[in-house]
């Protein structure tokens, strides 16, 4: 049996298609299969364009992207410190089980470090147990009391005047 070693790397220009392609397995994955709607140049442009504030590490095994974490910085009034929020974490399901999401995790630790981040957070669907076990296990808590809520659509455009 051989073993296959993972690299975790910041994604860097030229990576929109693959972090694309895992974009549209994780909403397959998340029964929303045609709810993408990003594009290769939009990603690149909000990655890795000049005023970037979304971020992204990946995971590779063999030459082949089978993992990413998507993130940004939030912000704690009450910690008075930055926060990190995992937007989407999605691993190649031929990849799973061989650490590749702890990996990631672990390199959003050392952002998270490096930055001066009071924590991490992200959202995980009410039916997915099998990422609500592997969040337990790293340390992860669901946060009680608050609920995710959202303004989008037609609401936002009345926002917006």
């Amino acid at each position: 049996m051989t073993s296959t070693t993972t690299t975790v790397r910041r994604a860097r220009p030229g990576d929109e298609h693959d972090i694309l392609r895992l974009v549209r397995a994780l909403a397959i994955y998340e029964r929303e299969p045609d709810a993408v709607k990003a594009t290769p140049e939009g990603l690149a442009a909000l990655l890795f364009g000049e005023d970037a504030r979304v971020f992204a590490h990946v995971a590779e095994q063999d030459g082949r992207m089978v993992g990413m974490a998507v993130w940004f910085f939030n912000f704690s009034t009450w910690t008075g410190l930055h926060g990190l929020y995992l937007e989407d974490l999605f691993v190649d399901p031929a990849a799973r089980g061989g650490g590749v999401a702890r990996a990631l995790f672990e390199a959003l630790g050392q952002e998270a470090k490096a930055h001066d981040c009071a924590r991490i957070d992200w959202g995980v669907l009410d039916w997915n147990e099998l990422a609500k076990g592997f969040y337990r296990k790293l340390g992860g808590r669901r946060m009680e009391g608050w609920e995710p809520w959202r303004i989008d659509g037609e609401a936002l455009e009345r926002l917006k005047g």
